[in-house]
């Protein structure tokens, strides 16, 4: 079982990404997850270079349609979900008939250092895969005061987050295995 990790941040020292880590360590026996980064690299959304996508678009629809399913961690800007991830997920629900995240299961979880724990951002982009086609998974796991739960190195501090992830991946795979009529890679 193949999960692709998703970091929504560009930030160097992201704790989104220090949570796809954890995540990492917190995957169940017969997961591999894999950090996927390519976000900054890709062109903004533009209709008229479907057909011919360019060759980071190709890589992120490759890499995605070959996952089982896709663990996102989104940090919350202004309320919702940064631009960066948005357009990754505009590239890969497009062309419609070639979309890489019909049926795809995917879940969601987030960071940020203010008390709600980017819950606004999981919640929109929770919504936002549905309208793309992929079937979410579970509910949010808002990690509040980012800055009080990973070390200077990034590494989680908190056993309670580490369980909450075990367990989003556990019901995430089990999910993978049970989506027959996902769209093939």
């Amino acid at each position: 079982m193949r999960i692709l990790a998703v970091s929504g941040s560009l930030r160097e020292s992201s704790f989104n990404t220090s949570l796809l880590r954890a995540a990492l360590e917190a995957a169940p026996d017969g997961v591999e997850l894999e950090l996927w980064e390519g976000i900054g690299e890709l062109p903004l959304y533009d209709e008229d270079l479907e057909a011919d996508a360019p060759d980071s678009v190709r890589r992120l629809r490759e890499d995605w349609a070959a996952a089982d399913a896709i663990l996102f961690s989104t940090p919350e800007y202004n309320g919702s979900v940064p631009g960066g991830l948005k357009n990754a997920i505009d590239w890969a629900s497009r062309p419609p008939i070639e979309a890489v995240l019909r049926n795809k299961p995917v879940a969601v979880v987030g960071a940020s250092t203010g008390q709600f724990g980017a819950l606004w951002a999981q919640q929109d982009l929770k919504r936002i895969l549905g309208i793309a086609g992929a079937r979410v998974i579970g509910t949010e796991i808002p990690v509040s005061r980012a800055h009080e739960r990973f070390d200077s190195e990034g590494r989680l501090l908190d056993g309670e987050v580490f369980e909450q992830l075990r367990l989003h991946l556990t019901t995430l795979a089990s999910e993978a295995v049970a989506a027959p009529d996902r769209v093939a890679a």
